[in-house]
């Protein structure tokens, strides 16, 4: 079989993207079933089967090893699914964000997406240290108290947070100059 794999993607490579849909056909089946697995839903499975597929046919070219072609599109799987969960992570805690700025009080936190969506992305002991502070309400010394942490932690964990939320919007704000 890695023989009849060879011959489809060196026809690709020759000019022959037609070619392609047969090793789609091919491989599809299993590449849901393995994506299926890895993100818990048909739907999300069908997606990142897609992305994988139009991902391989473009990076073709940097297929060293024909005959290694289903281990490098499982590879390919593997990076579109990671990325997919990740997405989904972040737009879940964009979600807890938002639902615990209202709650506290906060509108303007759901107002400014960008700044909503560098929180949603620091690391959890970061996250949770800004939301308590600055849109809980609390006091460093209430904070420290709530986590069971040292008042020093927290305010080296608040100045952490500010650099890292400081850093991600500078990015954003680069992306959007870059776009524009």
């Amino acid at each position: 079989m890695p023989d009849t794999d060879k011959y489809y993607i060196e026809r690709c490579l020759d000019g022959h993207p037609d070619d392609f849909r047969y090793l789609v056909r091919r491989y599809q089946g299993v590449l849901l079933a393995h994506l299926a697995g890895k993100l818990g839903n048909k739907d999300s499975a069908e997606e990142a089967a897609q992305e994988t597929l139009v991902r391989a046919y473009f990076n073709m070219g940097k297929l060293r090893k024909t005959e290694s072609f289903f281990p490098w599109l499982l590879g390919i799987s593997d990076r579109v699914a990671k990325e997919q969960q990740r997405k989904e992570q972040i737009r879940r805690q964009r979600e807890a964000i938002r639902s615990y700025s209202e709650e506290a009080g906060s509108p303007e936190l759901s107002q400014d997406y960008a700044l909503e969506a560098a929180i949603a992305e620091l690391p959890e002991a970061y996250r949770r240290v800004i939301l308590l502070r600055y849109y809980g309400g609390y006091s460093c010394s209430q904070v420290a108290e709530q986590f069971d942490m040292p008042l020093g932690t927290v305010t080296k964990t608040l100045s952490r947070a500010y650099a890292m939320l400081r850093e991600s919007l500078q990015n954003q704000n680069k992306e959007e100059i870059y776009e524009v």
